[in-house]
């Protein structure tokens, strides 16, 4: 958009730092490809940015909008180009500038940038292991290794993904799975088979999630649930990052 350049120059030089990372707000083309994704990405604002990082959505500061100084790009290292396709290097450079100290993170409120989806978009061509290994290793470091125990929240396919990615010294921290979902809530338990050793390793019990004891992890997609979930949220009072993170 013909006033993109100017608008993050000027945010960029109100934050009075060196280390500045700028995005913005965007529009698809075709009108309405990936609604979920372009509503969620546009509803970040400075003070949720730092937050959702770890969704399978990816940088809450989508790539085509980013405006960075040269200082941060530099103490960054640049992108990580060693593998020509299916590297995520966009979330990869995002987690590398969260690290950087008085690093500045905002955006712009204005669209601008037409965002084109096609099938042949290099998004297309990123292996979907490594942004879930990358997500697993930031989730880690942020949070996993400094809790003495959590609940994961999804029995379902999503949460039994997250919970088999864990070392062992991570699972032994899990005390349940929480749902909403009254057939998983009376199976009651959540048994880990490990085919080579062909034994249980693991059983862990699945609660209402309403009885769930902070800090969670939650693994239930955003805005799938019919408000369930920030239903569900806002009548335990949980915050987010103090009681929960989400990792959907």
């Amino acid at each position: 958009m013909p006033n993109r350049i100017q608008l993050q120059f000027n945010l960029a030089i109100s934050a009075g730092s060196n280390y500045v990372f700028i995005g913005g707000n965007f529009h698809r083309i075709p009108e309405n490809s990936t609604i979920r994704y372009t509503n969620w990405a546009n509803s970040m604002d400075k003070s949720t940015i730092r937050k959702q990082i770890y969704t399978s959505h990816g940088p809450t500061l989508v790539a085509p909008t980013w405006f960075i100084t040269r200082k941060l790009y530099d103490k960054v290292g640049g992108f990580h180009e060693r593998l020509t396709s299916g590297f995520p290097e966009d979330l990869h450079f995002f987690y590398k500038a969260l690290d950087v100290e008085d690093v500045v993170f905002d955006k712009v409120s204005e669209d601008v940038v037409m965002y084109r989806y096609h099938s042949g978009c290099s998004t297309f061509a990123v292996d979907e292991k490594s942004i879930w290994d990358l997500r697993i290793e930031r989730i880690r470091k942020d949070y996993l290794e400094k809790w003495s125990k959590f609940t994961i929240w999804s029995a379902g396919k999503q949460g039994k993904r997250f919970f088999k990615s864990l070392n062992e010294s991570e699972k032994e921290k899990v005390i349940a799975f929480g749902d909403i979902d009254e057939s998983k809530i009376r199976r009651g338990l959540h048994e880990e088979f490990n085919e080579k050793e062909r034994r249980i390793t693991h059983r862990i019990p699945i609660i209402d999630i309403k009885k769930a004891v902070p800090p969670l992890v939650v693994c239930v997609k955003l805005d799938l649930t019919n408000g369930d979930l920030e239903k569900i949220i806002n009548e335990q009072r949980w915050r987010e990052h103090d009681d929960l993170v989400y990792f959907s």
